[in-house]
Order: structure tokens, then C-alpha cells, then sequence
């Protein structure tokens, strides 16, 4: 009496088996997908920055190893979802989603096996996102300073607007460490509009620290306004003029704290300790606690994209189910980044509380799911 009890189990433990494996093949064709998408994109964005500038290719590399951690912790949700949509939608055009419901079983045993592979995913997404990112970061990061010091006119670009931490910077055609025309805009220590406006300016190395550049401007006037009284100001022309550029302008200072530079764990105490002592404006407060909130949404998005992907490959693929979770699962992410991104920027420029800015798409998503699920159950 006990043999068919036996085969029901091993047969549920095949299947268990199978659709992890089918599962795993498709995210990690569709990860590779993605990794590859993020990958070009932050290659082109070191073309525009340094390779332009002739920086060595070895540590243009190191700069790309050091990107890893990002690329990995961005891919991963979205490679979750597309990957799950593909391989069930192809499994429900081949009819092998018809075989397991004919043989008695539930949608519930599909959607285990997806949700403890989606939870798999977000914990080892969480592990590079809170641990290997900020590594990577502050390895970036430091090589990076390195690279400006050695070579300042890579943050000068032609024609270009250059916004500082205090300062923007109209640049004219740069050539070599030649600027045509230099426009500047900062406001000094007294509280009152500065602006510079030069002709042909050299760049030159500094080499001292805590200097990033020297611009020796040539034909300056400078113009600066008292904002107490508008009909007040002063005008200074110079045909030599040589302005230093601190690294601080361009960097935050070394003893100040990135949020992308920590842990979780560390943020959390970094937060407790600022409140205590009231240190932080309300703008850096809300940009800490978004990233925190930031460092757990993003990677366990992959449970709630699991939870979608089931009942939307089920119900959508019949026909075609490959190339329809491919389209659903573009559009999906594309939404979902676009979430993000407008999260992170009303939570930075008007305020809006980090958590429901980054956890709001999540939720969504996981709801959506959630009803997806009740309808193919209902069908």
C-alpha cells in the first residue's frame, strides 16, 4: 500500500528537480543577456570619460573589474523575470504545463520550486549588492582620484557644462590641456555670486595635495554680485589670472561618508548616529535612508518577479510563449526601472519617504503577481 505513495513522492521530486533546472538555464541565459546590456553600457560611458583620454587600458580594466558588483546586483532581478516568463511560457506552449495539470497536480507545485529559486537568487543578489558592491565602490573610487590627479583635463569636456560640488563651469573647445574660452560660476566665502569669464585657459597638474588642477586663465574679468543688494557689484579684469581647483570640488571629501561605500548594516548606524547628533541636513537624510532601503528592493525584486512571471507565462503563453515572455519581460523591466529611477528622484529632490520610494515598485509588482495568480487558479 505504501508503493504508490512512494512513486507520487519520487515523481514530485523529479518534476521539482526539472523545473529548477529549466528554470536556472533560462536566468542564466537571460542574466548573461543583461549583464552584457549594463556591461557595453558603462563601457561606453568610460569611452566618453577616460579612453578618449588615452589612460592605459590595464587600468580601464581594473575600472571594469571594479564596475562588476553593479552590473551583477542591476542584472539579476530583470534577469529573473525575463528567464522565469521565457522557460514557463515555452513550457506552456510545448504543452508540458497541460501534462503536469492532466496528471492531477496543482499550479502550487510550479510555483514553489519558482519562488525558492527567486528567493535563492534575491539572497545571493543581496550578498554581492551589500557586501561586493561597496568594495567594488571604493575601489572605483579611489582609482579613479588617482587617474584625475595624473590627468585632470578627464573631467573637461568640449563644449560641455561641468556642475561641482560648490561651482559649474561653462567650457569652451578643449584641446589637449588648452581651453578656448572658460566660464565660471561659484559662490565665495562672503556669501555673494561670483563669476568668471576668461579667455585661453592652460591646465595644469597641480601636484599638491588635495589640488586637482591649476587653471592658468589668460584676459579674466571677474564680476561679483552682493546678494543683499542687487545694484551692488564689482568688476575685476586681469590678463593673468591662475585659479586653484580643489579635489573636494569634484569629490566629496575622504572623511565624509558614501552611502554606496557601506553595508547595510553599517548605514543602518551611520543613520541612528546622524540623527542622534543632527549633523545631517533633511536632503542627505533622505538620500541615506533611500539608499538603504535601496541595498534590499532592488535585490529581492527577483521573489516578487518570480511571483509575477508564473501566472503571466501561464496565461499569455499559450502561443508562442518564449518570444511573448521575452516581450512581456522587456516591457516589465523597462517599467520597473523607470519606477526606480523616478523613485530615487522624488525621494532625493522633494523628500518622499526612501522606503516607499524603493519598496512601492516591488510592491506593486508583488500584488500584481499575487492576482495574476488568484485568476489562473479561478480559470
Amino acid at each position: 500500500m505504501k508503493f504508490p505513495s512512494i512513486a507520487l513522492k519520487s515523481n514530485r521530486h523529479v518534476l521539482i528537480i526539472y523545473l529548477v533546472k529549466e528554470l536556472l538555464l533560462y536566468f542564466i541565459i537571460a542574466f548573461l543577456f543583461f549583464f552584457m546590456v549594463f556591461f557595453v553600457n558603462q563601457i561606453l560611458l568610460m569611452a566618453e570619460d577616460i579612453l578618449k583620454k588615452r589612460v592605459p587600458i590595464m587600468v580601464v580594466m581594473r575600472l571594469m573589474g571594479y564596475s562588476l558588483p553593479f552590473i551583477v546586483a542591476q542584472s539579476a532581478p530583470f534577469a529573473t523575470l525575463v528567464g522565469f516568463l521565457m522557460c514557463l511560457g515555452r513550457m506552456m506552449t510545448d504543452n508540458e504545463i497541460l501534462v503536469i495539470r492532466a496528471s492531477g497536480k496543482s499550479f502550487l507545485i510550479i510555483l514553489v520550486p519558482v519562488l525558492i529559486l527567486g528567493m535563492f537568487i534575491s539572497v545571493v543578489s543581496f550578498f554581492v549588492n551589500d557586501y561586493l558592491l561597496p568594495l567594488g565602490t571604493i575601489s572605483y573610487n579611489k582609482l579613479y582620484r588617482e587617474i584625475l590627479y595624473s590627468d585632470p583635463t578627464i573631467e573637461l569636456e568640449s563644449n560641455s557644462i561641468k556642475r561641482t560640488e560648490d561651482a559649474t563651469l561653462v567650457i569652451g573647445e578643449v584641446t589637449d590641456t588648452l581651453v578656448s574660452d572658460l566660464l565660471f560660476f561659484d559662490i565665495d566665502d562672503q556669501g555673494q555670486i561670483r563669476i568668471i569669464a576668461s579667455g585661453p585657459t592652460q591646465i595644469i597638474n597641480a601636484g599638491q595635495p588635495g589640488i586637482l588642477m591649476n587653471l592658468g586663465m589668460e584676459s579674466s574679468t571677474v564680476c561679483s554680485f552682493d546678494m543683499s543688494d542687487a545694484n551692488r557689484y564689482d568688476v575685476m579684469q586681469a590678463g593673468k589670472t591662475d585659479m586653484n581647483v580643489f579635489a573636494s570640488s569634484f569629490f566629496s571629501d575622504s572623511s565624509s561618508t558614501n552611502p554606496r561605500e557601506m553595508t547595510s548594516f553599517d548605514l543602518f548606524k551611520f543613520i541612528q548616529q546622524v540623527k542622534e547628533e543632527g549633523t545631517a541636513s533633511t536632503l542627505q537624510m533622505n538620500m541615506y535612508k533611500l539608499e538603504f532601503h535601496k541595498k534590499f528592493s532592488l535585490p529581492f525584486a527577483s521573489i516578487f518577479f518570480a511571483l509575477l512571471a508564473m501566472p503571466l507565462a501561464i496565461l499569455f503563453g499559450k502561443h508562442n510563449g518564449l518570444t511573448v515572455g521575452l516581450i512581456i519581460g522587456i516591457f516589465l523591466c523597462v517599467a520597473y526601472w523607470a519606477a526606480m529611477i523616478l523613485g530615487q528622484t522624488f525621494g532625493i529632490r522633494q523628500g518622499l519617504s526612501g522606503f516607499w520610494t524603493m519598496w512601492l515598485p516591488d510592491i506593486f509588482v508583488g500584488v500584481a503577481g499575487f492576482v495574476f495568480y488568484l485568476v489562473l487558479v479561478k480559470r
